[in-house]
């Protein structure tokens, strides 16, 4: 049975990672126990349409989900999804940002603070927490499957609901990637966003494996902490506690865009 939560003060997005850990045993996936039970409709929908189309043409499969005809091995770990072994989403997800954020190896605290603080956007589930329990899967957030449409369309009407009643009145920090902004755009009263800026001579760039890699180390030092700021000022200030150089600027459709200025990694 899915589990209630107490509401979070904070509730933090993050993207998904392209490349994930596919478990070598456990159960098959229920998704029925997952959080979030609102989007189960939903979920059912988008699997169904992906399991349907990797059961055929495996190179057409290939072609629609944009893989490489030489990983065709990613078109039947989809064909399977209903059938292969799950793990929590904290150990499928992998890459450069759940690698610097480290959920296994938070403390016990933390990990706690994690299950109810952290969703991750998914293209296949909409959203989920780190203890759900979820097959590796190949679906990017651009995708568009046959009999549905695009997969962040779908998501779009159904996730504004499950979030806002997640986030309540408190605070939510988008870590999203811009293809999974897509998804939902946040109309709450507090929303923060994080943009990591590279600085070298003075001068400033995005980089994608800096922002990642910070993205991770900053989630991984708010659970660590404690941290439950209620407003993005608040979360400037705590960011600036914990060693980061933070400007505040507008952001769009009313968030406040955090700046993190990193000069190393």
């Amino acid at each position: 049975m899915p589990f209630s939560l107490v509401l979070p003060a904070v509730l933090i997005l993050l993207p998904p990672s392209e490349g994930k850990t596919a478990p070598r045993r456990g159960k098959p996936l229920d998704l029925a126990a997952l959080s979030s039970p609102g989007l189960t409709p939903t979920r059912e929908r988008v699997l169904d349409a992906l399991v349907s189309l990797c059961s055929g043409d495996p190179a057409r499969a290939a072609t629609v989900l944009d893989l490489p005809k030489t990983q065709l091995d990613l078109v039947d770990l989809n064909q399977a999804l209903r059938t292969a072994p799950t793990a929590r989403a904290d150990a499928v997800y992998s890459g450069v940002l759940y690698d610097a954020l480290g959920l296994a190896t938070l403390s016990a605290a933390a990990r706690r603070r994690a299950t109810s603080r952290v969703r991750v956007v998914s293209s296949l589930f909409g959203m989920v927490a780190p203890t759900d329990r979820i097959p590796a899967y190949r679906l990017s957030g651009d995708a568009t499957l046959p009999g549905l449409g695009s997969v962040a369309g779908v998501w779009r009407d159904v996730l504004g609901p499950e979030i806002a009643a997640l986030v309540g009145d408190g605070l939510l920090v988008d870590l999203r990637s811009g293809m999974y902004a897509a998804f939902w755009r946040p109309q709450l009263p507090r929303v923060a966003t994080v943009r990591v800026l590279h600085e070298v001579k003075g001068k400033r760039q995005v980089v994608s494996h800096f922002n990642k890699a910070t993205k991770g180390r900053i989630v991984r030092a708010l659970l660590e902490e404690g941290a439950n700021p209620r407003t993005p000022a608040a979360l400037a200030g705590v960011l600036r506690d914990l060693g980061w150089a933070v400007e505040v600027a507008d952001g769009v459709r009313g968030a406040v865009q955090l700046d993190v200025v990193v000069s190393e990694l």
